[in-house]
């Protein structure tokens, strides 16, 4: 089914190590392809990845294959039409920037301060395991309503939950090649709701100002509450998209102007320029980088091949960022790129719900950083990983005490 044989060698390692140079080549010769490894097409330019965000009559959302066996049923990501609108109305009325400006700065900042207290003196750090990922978990982890989970123990989810939806390679006959790639996904899922069952109970007697306790009941008549099968699946799907975003968009702004000090030196100076710095890092490397799938209703022609009603296609949004007709010198991170829209949040009705929260979160977490710690530089070269989901493992960096 590929228009290269060159496709049919591309693995998942591959992908997951360095996914841009097999996107470039696919951009150039065939923008929306097959590949065997993955099972489904893949739409790598911008072009066609927005075309496909765009006409939500056209291309209905759909999770990935390894994304619905490690989510479950009902997901935001799967659903279209009214029934993805009235999950809109669950989940957007404490996401909207009016809400979340109201208790982002009293959510995250405390906290953030904490964790720098502990580490300013030091003169060097891993921030991504010491300050990122902590700071991200618990600001999310509060905001759904598990402020009784340790930071260590939500993390331990996301990378799990993380785990089953990388878990992509089908072999010849369609079934999984690494079945047993989805088992700590299960085992996380499992304790979640051990812990979340009774937090419903409460909830569901006295609502709660928390985005769990708004689910149960947002957009629904008084007195009723919502399927939990839907509340969890959900719930799923937050805990590895939003309690691991942020703390991959904070790495990988730094480590973008990190690479370019005078750069660095700029935002640290004026920290009206951290959005500009986050907007460019969610450009450069997607955090979400190829994680959402659109399934065509009806037999259409895109990129120049025809496709029967019931395709489903992967959305990389990371590599249509770095689409060559769009942007000059892609692989570079610029503060002063020209202002482009792109798809660091996908776009259309499925954009993602917590993108104002996730970069509200990023922007507090480095206010608090460089107002600490001015100056600093790392101390090895980074390296990202992931396709799906993609940012540092480690920011190992030092400064002057």
């Amino acid at each position: 089914m590929s228009t290269s044989t060159w496709i049919d060698d591309v693995t998942a390692a591959q992908l997951e190590d360095d996914p841009q140079p097999i996107h470039a080549r696919l951009r150039a010769e065939a923008p929306i392809s097959w590949v065997p490894e993955v099972g489904m097409y893949v739409a790598s330019s911008y072009e066609i990845n927005r075309q496909l965000t765009e006409d939500p009559e056209t291309w209905h959302g759909v999770i990935s294959p390894s994304g619905h066996r490690t989510h479950g049923e009902g997901t935001v990501l799967s659903a279209n039409g009214e029934d993805h609108r009235g999950l809109r109305a669950m989940m957007d009325p404490y996401l909207r920037p009016s809400a979340v400006d109201e208790y982002i700065d009293s959510l995250v900042r405390p906290y953030a301060r904490r964790l720098l207290e502990r580490i300013e003196d030091n003169g060097t750090a891993d921030l991504q395991a010491e300050y990122f990922v902590p700071v991200s978990v618990r600001a999310v982890g509060d905001v759904m309503g598990l402020d009784q989970v340790s930071e260590d123990k939500l993390a331990e989810w996301f990378k799990a939950l993380a785990e089953g939806a990388r878990n992509v390679a089908v072999g010849p006959d369609g079934t999984w090649a690494d079945p047993d790639g989805f088992a700590a996904a299960d085992r996380a899922k499992r304790e979640v709701r051990e812990i979340v069952d009774p937090l419903l109970d409460q909830w569901a007697e006295r609502p709660g100002h928390t985005l769990i306790s708004h689910w149960l009941h947002d957009g629904l008549t008084e007195g009723s509450t919502r399927d939990r099968e839907i509340i969890y699946s959900n719930i799923n799907v937050y805990l590895l998209g939003a309690l691991q975003e942020p703390g991959h968009l904070m790495a990988t702004t730094l480590v973008g102007l990190l690479r370019s000090p005078d750069q660095f030196d700029r935002v640290v100076d004026d920290a009206t320029l951290i959005p500009r710095a986050v907007s460019e890092s969610l450009r450069w490397v997607a955090p979400i980088f190829a994680a959402a799938a659109k399934v065509a209703t009806r037999d259409v022609h895109v990129g120049g091949l025809d496709l029967p009603a019931g395709t489903a296609v992967l959305m990389a949004y990371g590599a249509a960022n770095w689409d060559e007709k769009i942007w000059t010198a892609p692989d570079r991170f610029d503060l002063d790129r020209p202002l482009q829209p792109h798809l660091g949040f996908g776009a259309g009705s499925h954009a993602c719900a917590g993108a104002y929260l996730g970069t509200q979160i990023v922007r507090v977490a480095l206010e608090e950083l460089f107002q600490s710690i001015p100056t600093m530089e790392l101390t090895e070269d980074v390296t990202f990983h992931g396709w799906a989901f993609r940012g540092p493992e480690h920011v190992r960096v030092r400064w002057d005490v």
